[in-house]
């Protein structure tokens, strides 16, 4: 989970640690919210998403931010990060 705005160090570090993953084979859901939303538009996680990312946007947050939802990721609510954080081996949050 990112929450952080995507001009933070955070964000960045979880597309690393994203990215790392995925080269390992690893099944990765990364789920976007609250100043990380923007960031759904980063070319980088576009690239991350052909390679296999599962990405998640807060359907909330981008209406919080006047944003439109688009085909970048899929838009839901907590409900699914709350199953994303009870199905994985592991969980990390960049805040």
């Amino acid at each position: 989970m990112i929450s952080v705005a995507p001009d933070a160090p955070g964000f960045g570090q979880a597309l690393g640690q994203a990215e790392a993953a995925l080269a390992r084979g690893d099944k990765v859901y990364l789920f976007c919210i609250d100043d990380a939303v923007p960031g759904l538009a980063d070319p980088r996680l576009a690239k991350l998403k052909a390679d296999g990312l599962n990405l998640f946007g807060c359907a909330y947050s981008m209406r919080q931010r006047k944003l439109p939802l688009d085909d970048s990721a899929v838009f839901t609510g907590l409900s699914v990060l709350s199953d994303i954080m009870a199905d994985t081996d592991r969980f990390e949050s960049f805040n």
